[in-house]
């Protein structure tokens, strides 16, 4: 594993095809945790300890949650610029808190509630062993989330075009990208509409609670 890595989960889009706040929706399980509440779950026990969510400002619900939790809640000022914007003010965040010591940065967006630990495992011992620096991790040969980041990106990253997005770095050089094969379909499963998520999960979300404040 880099040294010094930082998660950064991406949740301050609107949900407009949900209809509802994505990162806050019910994972499906009898413990009561939602999308967000279980990728930071997912990440600490793979044994990452800085995870920053990024969320919209006035989010507070989000904000509750993430703090319930004990991961780091980032505004991002600019969120109807798109994902990257989040990105960038994620990887600003983590590095004010870790100056010049953060190695690279583990990126997702808060709609993949099927991502599993060993798929984290599997991917942070690739990037400890690569000398990538970029590494994405793919079932069946399909990309998909998370993407790791390394130091020598962060430049890039903040310099590049929200309305294009981080897929421009990563398309730029081919040969600075690595693939990580895991067995985890849930990698490459967003949880984008009602419908995806009645796939995932076999049932709809069900009411919106009104308790997170």
């Amino acid at each position: 594993m880099p040294s010094m890595l930082a998660v950064l989960i991406l949740a301050a889009g609107r949900s407009t095809r949900m209809g509802r706040s994505k990162p806050l929706l019910p994972h499906g399980t009898a413990t009561g945790q939602t999308f967000v509440s279980h990728l930071v779950q997912v990440v600490r026990t793979a044994g990452i300890s800085d995870i920053y969510v990024i969320g919209r400002p006035d989010d507070t619900e989000l904000r509750a949650e993430v703090e319930k939790v004990a991961a780091t809640f980032i505004q991002n000022p600019r969120p109807d610029e798109g994902q990257l914007s989040s990105l960038q003010a994620g990887l600003s965040a983590a590095e004010d808190v870790a100056g010049g010591g953060l190695t690279a940065v583990m990126v997702m967006p808060a709609d993949v509630p099927l991502l599993g630990v060993r798929s984290v495992d599997r991917l942070l011992a690739a990037a400890g062993a690569s000398t990538a620096t970029i590494l994405r991790a793919t079932h069946g040969g399909r990309h998909g989330h998370p993407v790791i980041f390394k130091r020598p990106m962060f430049a890039e990253l903040h310099a590049a075009d929200p309305a294009v997005g981080a897929r421009a770095v990563v398309h730029a050089d081919p040969a600075r990208v690595e693939d990580v094969e895991v067995e985890d379909a849930g990698v490459t499963i967003d949880v984008d509409t009602p419908d995806d998520y009645v796939r995932a999960f076999g049932r709809p979300p069900g009411p919106v609670r009104n308790d997170r404040r």
